[in-house]
């Protein structure tokens, strides 16, 4: 049985051990020193994920280059998850 309410559900109507779930679904690992803190690794990059009070933050960490993006959690769990995988932001 799942866990997660559907995929099309804003984030702030999951509940904090639904949140955790996904992450760790996702193969997130969080941080034992800090459980707002997420580590997501990928082959091309790796990326901290950060549940603060109002937005869930993501800072992506390709070599030497860094770029963050914050989330509303009005925003669905799948419109996120997407936004995540995609990776780094590409800068011109």
């Amino acid at each position: 049985m799942s866990h997660l309410p559907p995929s099309n559900t804003p984030l702030n109507q999951h509940s904090l051990s639904a949140l955790e779930f996904w992450l760790n679904q996702l193969g997130a690992e969080k941080n034992p020193d800090n459980p707002s803190v997420w580590y997501w690794f990928s082959s091309a990059w790796k990326a901290q994920i950060i549940l603060n009070r109002e937005e869930l933050c993501v800072i992506w960490d390709k070599g030497s280059t860094q770029s963050q993006c914050c989330f509303s959690y009005g925003l669905s769990r799948e419109d996120v998850e997407t936004a995540i995988n995609e990776g780094p932001i590409k800068r011109s």
